[in-house]
């Protein structure tokens, strides 16, 4: 499928929206990259299992930094959830997600 054609509504968390804030510049145009990435090919991050069941994480580097990247899909929504470097990523994510369900 072409990206030009690509009916895939992108929403943000507001905690993906706050992390984004934050970052610079060139690490913003690396982020949307990565985004048309995850838009043309949804199976790019890799599936999580158990508490992160449906959730999926791409890695990829900007700057010296090593970022990961969670989101979901459901239908023709890519749902971009969290941003971070590695440390304590999967503690934040979690917590998180209880947080909106709880």
């Amino acid at each position: 499928m072409n990206s030009d054609e690509n009916p895939m509504k992108v929403i943000q968390s507001p905690l993906f929206a706050r992390k984004v804030k934050k970052l610079h510049k060139n690490e913003k145009k690396e982020l949307d990259i990565q985004i048309r990435k995850i838009m043309n090919d949804t199976e790019i991050g890799e599936g999580k299992k158990g508490e992160l069941k449906g959730i999926r994480v791409h890695k990829f580097r900007a700057k010296n930094t090593r970022y990961l990247l969670s989101y979901r899909i459901k239908q023709d929504v890519l749902e971009l959830i969290m941003i971070g470097p590695h440390e304590n990523y999967y503690r934040d994510l979690k917590g998180y997600l209880e947080s909106k369900v709880g």
